[in-house]
């Protein structure tokens, strides 16, 4: 087996593969190969094993349903799903869509990619015999545990003396996000938690985005399903269609034009509705920002940060537009 072009300690783990590597090149993150079996990726796997069991069983089920528009993971000599380099770091081998990520400012490429994620569900329901993925958040869990990060932050910024440009803007819109957040979660707890944690009818992608949906040629191919658990479809839904959102400032255009691509393949049940509505209610933008903030060195805070604030902030009264007419289009009553 003849390995060019990339001298990494990484590569050497592709002897355990039964593929005839030709060349490599680094990717982001990653090892590409050309092969005898075509363009292979090789990552290193953040998950444990079940996991990865679970994440290859899925991708075989959808398979089997007629999805084929999907990675599958190569197994090792040993028949593993992962390899284990000399230092105990874990890495998967998948097979690799050559092409460009979706592109979020095409609206006629993000209704395909709300079209496809109705499909992708349809062929992800939930079957007996699935392994166990771990453990997973409901809706009223990630809420609680959001909120206590907040709780957390703002202590600790009204505790904090000489504080930063960012600091200070943060703090002057802090209680109206906090208590938004505090307000959601006890509103979704009182109307709709009695229906958290019900069993999933189907298995979600868990990180359904841009970067992951890949046009090679005409056809959209669905990559990264290493966050799939099993969930309602509104997880997916509302990843999506919340980034598509900030992006076209909450124009309700935009956001029933993704909503009405996905039901004319999986109509969404009421329930669902409400779940979706309180999940793009909640000020997970907010949260994220407060979150790295808090998670990363506080003595330079990037400019970005600053941006991304004053753009939630600018942007909520358009928002509060959006889901106004989502509670009216689906008689929503939150």
């Amino acid at each position: 087996m003849g390995v060019m072009a990339v001298n990494d300690r990484c590569v050497s783990l592709l002897e355990n593969y039964d593929v005839e590597v030709l060349r490599t090149w680094r990717g982001r993150g990653c090892i590409l190969c050309e092969t005898n079996s075509g363009t292979l990726i090789l990552k290193e796997y953040g998950g444990h094993k079940e996991k990865s069991v679970f994440q290859d069983a899925v991708l075989g089920m959808i398979k089997k349903r007629g999805f084929s528009e999907i990675e599958s993971i190569i197994r090792n000599k040993e028949g593993e799903l992962l390899t284990v380099d000399s230092d105990g770091v874990c890495y998967i081998l998948k097979t690799y869509f050559d092409g460009r990520e979706c592109n979020v400012h095409d609206m006629e490429e993000c209704r395909l990619a709300m079209s496809t994620l109705a499909r992708l569900h349809k062929a992800s329901h939930m079957e007996e015999g699935l392994p166990h993925p771990g453990g997973s958040f409901t809706v009223g869990q990630e809420f609680e545990k959001h909120n206590r990060e907040l709780r957390r932050v703002r202590k600790f910024l009204r505790e904090k003396g000489q504080k930063t440009d960012f600091e200070i803007y943060l703090m002057q819109c802090y209680d109206y996000f906090f208590q938004l957040a505090l307000q959601t979660a006890e509103d979704y707890n009182r109307h709709a938690g009695e229906a958290d944690g019900d069993v999933p009818r189907i298995v979600c992608h868990g990180d359904f985005q841009h970067h992951n949906l890949i046009f090679e040629g005409d056809k959209l191919c669905v990559i990264n399903f290493e966050k799939c658990v099993p969930d309602s479809p509104v997880r997916d839904i509302y990843l999506f269609m919340r980034k598509l959102l900030e992006k076209s400032d909450w124009a309700k255009s935009a956001g029933f034009l993704l909503l009405d691509a996905y039901e004319k393949e999986n109509r969404l049940t009421r329930e669902e509705h409400v779940q979706l509505c309180y999940r793009l209610s909640y000020p997970e933008k907010f949260w994220k920002i407060v979150n790295f903030y808090y998670n990363t060195g506080k003595a330079w805070i990037p400019g970005k940060n600053m941006e991304k604030l004053e753009k939630i902030h600018l942007q909520e009264k358009e928002k509060i537009n959006f889901l106004q007419a989502y509670k009216k289009k689906y008689d929503i009553l939150i």
